[in-house]
């Protein structure tokens, strides 16, 4: 049934604005009326508190000897007498604040979203069910998940064979996997870690095959942001008998798939330690002071369309951006298929900087972009890297890229995991919606937001204002399934 958002659902959706921005000033006035001058100073001392701590974090990092141990104690113990402080002096003042702020966060993205906006149409393809499909399973993966949930002897009921990764053997993933489409193959499937379903997926996208995943890693992030059942990677097999196909981007660092990310500087040197294994905490606390303050490893440079990140400790390239501005929705991706790569670089050069990275909203050491195609450079021939998890070394320069809609992943019609992203809290856009007399604003969940990229576009309609809701024309564009 249309929604008349001419009439009632406008209206309360710019209701909804005026509320959230009512309760969002009432959550910050609540403890400084509550607690008067003295709110006002527990407030000062919250911030520098938090200064503070991110510095001490800093220090604990790169640092050694009784100054590392001195700074984690103040990293500890500032915010456990703050929490403790506030507490004693504002209990109560605290709980209806953050009441509030759950109240206008609430209001905020109902306004932003409009009414009834949870759903969001899924680009899915219905087609037969693989007459040859050919399934590789690590039984090592997830701590024995293969055996623990009889995923091979499920999948051959199904119709599958089954290629088992034999322990303590050395095994060509890739050759597996191009010999399974050589025989005849028609759906590749990988049980296993992110890595491994990289590897597969490559195979499956370079001979156009449909690709299943199967959640039998430790972590499956690209199974998550599928809307997978990640607890129970027997459910992913249902997709051979009741699934849809997705069209998905697949990463590329040189020659290296990857489905979820590629991570370059500290992070990858440190895993490409022999002792990183056994003692994870340990190696990271040995091997963190000289990687960060640029002592010891590679100088890098990244270059992602027009932005350039110089010497920065970290960078990490996703297929597709995660989100940033949902803390409850951080290391998840919002789609799957928008052709882009997600660029995030972080450079601190010092306490300062770490205290910043907390404390401003928009911090100069932290760089999120997106871009097609990604330079990394460095002072040597070969650059460490983390790809999906998998330490390795690339030669320099390595140039990353994301391959649109290559990869036909085949999933379950029925995931648990298919939701909604909620749409990022601006506070702008509300204020402009809430002070709206008229029909200037058009809720945005009546446009998708991101073009479709396989299909012609009718021409935009000119928006009204571009920074409200609605304001920009968008059109519709297929969605991977876990939105």
């Amino acid at each position: 049934m249309a929604v008349d958002w001419s009439g009632r659902g406008y209206h309360a959706q710019r209701w909804a604005a005026r509320g959230a921005l009512a309760a969002a000033a009432l959550a910050v006035a609540t403890p400084l009326v509550y607690g008067g001058l003295r709110g006002l100073l527990l407030l000062v001392c919250g911030v520098a508190g938090l200064g503070l701590s991110a510095a001490a974090v800093w220090w604990t990092l790169t640092q050694r000897g009784p100054l590392r141990w001195v700074s984690a104690l103040v990293a500890v113990c500032v915010p456990a007498g703050l929490i403790a402080l506030f507490a004693v002096t504002l209990f109560w003042a605290l709980l209806v604040s953050l009441t509030l702020w759950g109240l206008a966060v609430w209001s905020g993205r109902f306004a932003l979203r409009g009414p009834g906006g949870g759903h969001t149409e899924v680009r899915e393809r219905r087609l037969p069910p693989p007459r040859k499909p050919v399934l590789i399973m690590n039984p090592r993966s997830g701590g024995g998940k293969v055996g623990r949930f009889r995923l091979r002897e499920k999948a051959e009921r199904l119709g599958a064979r089954v290629v088992l990764l034999e322990p303590g053997e050395q095994h060509d993933v890739t050759a597996l996997a191009r010999r399974a489409v050589a025989d005849g193959a028609d759906l590749l499937g990988a049980a296993g870690g992110d890595g491994t379903q990289a590897l597969v997926a490559a195979v499956a996208a370079e001979h156009d095959i449909p690709f299943l995943v199967i959640s039998a890693g430790t972590r499956n992030h690209f199974a998550l942001d599928l809307g997978l059942d990640r607890g129970n990677p027997a459910a992913c097999l249902d997709a051979l008998t009741d699934g849809v196909e997705l069209r998905v981007d697949l990463g590329f660092a040189g020659e290296q798939p990857f489905v979820n990310n590629a991570s370059f500087g500290a992070y990858a040197a440190i895993v490409q330690s022999p002792a990183y294994r056994d003692d994870k905490i340990g190696t990271s606390l040995e091997m963190l002071p000289g990687l960060l303050t640029g002592r010891e490893g590679p100088r890098l440079v990244a270059r992602a369309g027009d932005t350039t990140l110089t010497a920065p400790q970290a960078v990490l390239v996703s297929n597709n951006p995660y989100r940033t501005g949902d803390p409850f929705g951080l290391g998840r991706r919002e789609r799957l298929d928008g052709a882009a790569l997600g660029v995030l670089g972080v450079r601190l050069e010092g306490a300062i900087s770490a205290a910043a990275l907390l404390l401003n909203p928009e911090p100069s050491g932290l760089t999120i972009v997106t871009a097609t195609e990604v330079h990394v450079e460095a002072d040597r021939a070969e650059i460490e890297a983390g790809v999906d998890g998998e330490a390795m070394v690339l030669p320099a320069p390595v140039h990353c890229r994301i391959a649109p809609g290559v990869l036909r992943v085949r999933v379950p019609r029925r995931r648990p995991g298919v939701t909604q992203a909620p749409p990022r809290l601006d506070w702008r856009r509300l204020r402009k919606l809430a002070a709206t007399v008229g029909r200037t604003a058009a809720p945005s969940r009546l446009h998708r937001p991101y073009p479709a990229p396989y299909e012609p576009q009718p021409p935009a309609v000119p928006p009204t204002d571009p920074d409200e809701p609605g304001g920009r024309s968008e059109t519709a564009g297929p969605r991977s399934g876990h939105q």
